[in-house]
Order: structure tokens, then sequence, then C-alpha cells
């Protein structure tokens, strides 16, 4: 009696661990507008970013960090200053739109220019929205700067970093943050050789890795299995989708 017990509670076991290691890793947050260090690389607008450019959401460290990586070695590119980081021009104030591939319960959200915090948004220990916009006044800066956006979780003593490059009022044209013109462009169009789109990209559709959708005009493959929501479009969740 006892073997006949103690074999399915084993077994029970197996699977479930099995289960688990199966399970894809869970993606987090980042901001997409205006694009973050981190969404610049999971555009290839800045190349050779090594592994954040695959998950631009996975920016996460201990609460009270003031650094772009978060203290993450592999993700360190984030931080190197020597690198030419395209910034967005602003006016006194910008409005910062986090992608959140998870929705962590939250605490709040702030922003910081140096060792000033310019902003902070309480979460309410609630789960976000899939994005959340924030307007932030930066009436207090002028010409280039780097803020430090950061998400702090309500449950864990974890945080999610994004370090985003302005150039705020006048000061001088920033760096555009779009590819060179001489870069040759994207087929609007499918080539011939590409796979066959599966349809047109649609909130409320699972969809599974590889599976092939268009949207406005452009191809993109599945990177990650997920439930589209509104706010998450290819363009905006490189994390998931992959222009083709």
């Amino acid at each position: 009696m006892r073997r006949r017990i103690t074999l399915p509670l084993l077994t029970t076991g197996v699977v479930g661990a099995a289960l688990a290691v199966a399970a894809p890793a869970q993606a987090h947050g980042y901001v997409s507008s205006p694009p973050s260090r981190q969404a610049l690389c999971a555009q290839h607008t800045v190349p050779d970013c090594g592994q954040i450019q695959y998950e631009p959401q996975s920016v996460e460290g201990p609460k009270g960090l003031r650094s772009c990586h978060a203290g993450l070695a592999q993700f360190a590119v984030l931080s190197d200053e020597s690198r030419s980081w395209p910034a967005t021009s602003v006016g006194t104030s910008a409005t910062f739109t986090w992608v959140n591939t998870a929705r962590h319960a939250t605490a709040n959200w702030e922003y910081w220019i140096g060792s000033t915090r310019v902003a902070v948004f309480d979460g309410g220990g609630r789960q976000p929205d899939a994005t959340v916009s924030h307007t932030v006044n930066l009436s207090g800066f002028s010409g280039r700067q780097k803020l430090l956006a950061i998400w702090n979780i309500a449950d864990t003593a974890n945080a999610f970093y994004s370090c985003v490059d302005l150039q705020i009022g006048s000061g001088g044209p920033a760096p555009s943050p779009t590819p060179s013109p001489t870069a040759p462009s994207p087929s609007p169009t499918v080539s011939p050789t590409s796979p066959a789109p599966t349809g047109t990209w649609t909130a409320g559709k699972a969809y599974q890795v590889g599976d092939v959708a268009t949207y406005n005009g452009l191809t993109y493959r599945c990177r990650q299995a997920h439930t589209a929501l509104p706010g998450w479009e290819p363009p905006n969740v490189p994390a998931l989708w992959e222009r083709i």
C-alpha cells in the first residue's frame, strides 16, 4: 500500500519539476518612449549591444541603485558613456512610456537626473496596465541630460531600470535616434522568401514562438509565446516580436 501511494507522489513531483523547467522566463518592463538605451539596442539603432538587445525588459536589480545596468555584468554596455547614445529632443516636459511585459504590483515609479529626483508617481501596490505613461516636468534642466527611470516593485526588494538620453530645450541639435539615412531601408513588403504571415496582429490573440503577423504593413515574427494585449503592438515590444 505504501508503494502505491509513494510512487504517484514522486511522479507528480517529477512532472511538476519538469513543467517548472520548461516554463519560459518571465519578462518585465522598460521605457520604450522616448527610447531608453535598451530600447535603442533592441531596435538595433545602436549596434553591438550584446545580450540586452534580446531582453530589454530584464534590467532588474535591488532597489536604490543609480546605474543604467542595475549592476548586471551582462548589461554593462548600458552604462558605457563612450557609446554614441542618441538623445531625444524634448521641451520643458516629456512623457515617458513603460512597456510592462510582466505586470508586477507597483510601489512607485521614480525619475532621476543626476542626484535630483525630478518626479515620483505612486503605484498604490496595484498591478499596472500593459503600458504606463508619466509626464515629467524637466524645466529645471537644459541641454543634454541622462535621465534614469526606475520602476519599484511592491512585493519584492527589486526594481527595473531604464536610462533615457535627452536634449532638453535649447542647447543645440541632438543626435538623431533614427538610423543613418545612408543605411538601407527595410522593405515595407514581405519578400518572396519570407514566411507567409498568419494574419494581422490582433489584441487578445494567443501567439506562439515563430508565428508571423503583420502590423501597419510590416511583418514580425513572435519571439516569446504570449497573449497580445493593447499596447503590446509589435513595434512597441521588441522582446516579444522581431521585425522580418
